[in-house]
């Protein structure tokens, strides 16, 4: 379905299978950095203090969850299942630090299809460049649901 301006809406459940993957790759730069602290107001020294960072077990400035956490739910936004899909639930668990300029693969699985609820569970698992795991989750989201419009241009604003 398009909606207004060519912006297509993502996939419904009967349009997901489970099995289904997506592997995206993403590395969070100084600039990303600054742009969530100047947002959030997060002034953590771990995140941005390299002399700070260096007296602490990590060794050097680390990226915040929350940033990492956005990463994952804009993947399910644009991709999986895709626009207009909203995330019920996330279980997420951090189990390195990721560090700033870390390339870091993203791999989601969709491992539940339940048509009558209209939610799929997604696992995910992030590594490193070291092919280490460091982010393992799940997610329950429920895929776009089906938009009956009467007037051709009632969402022409989208």
């Amino acid at each position: 379905m398009l909606l207004g301006k060519k912006r297509k809406l993502g996939r419904q459940i009967g349009e997901i299978t489970t099995g289904e993957t997506l592997t995206l790759t993403e590395k969070i730069e100084d600039k990303d950095l600054l742009l969530y602290l100047g947002l959030t107001d997060d002034a953590n020294p771990l995140y941005i203090q390299h002399n700070y960072a260096s007296l602490t077990p990590y060794k050097k400035p680390v990226v915040p969850a929350i940033m990492l956490t956005g990463i994952i739910c804009s993947a399910v936004s644009k991709y999986l299942p895709g626009p207009g899909s909203y995330i019920l639930e996330q279980n997420l668990a951090f189990l390195k630090p990721i560090f700033h300029y870390t390339m870091v693969e993203y791999q989601f699985e969709v491992k539940e299809v339940d048509q009558d609820q209209n939610i799929i569970i997604i696992e995910l698992v992030a590594l490193n460049e070291q092919k280490e795991q460091v982010i393992k989750g799940s997610l329950t989201v429920q895929p776009p649901c089906q938009i009956e419009c009467k007037d051709g241009d009632a969402l022409d604003n989208f």
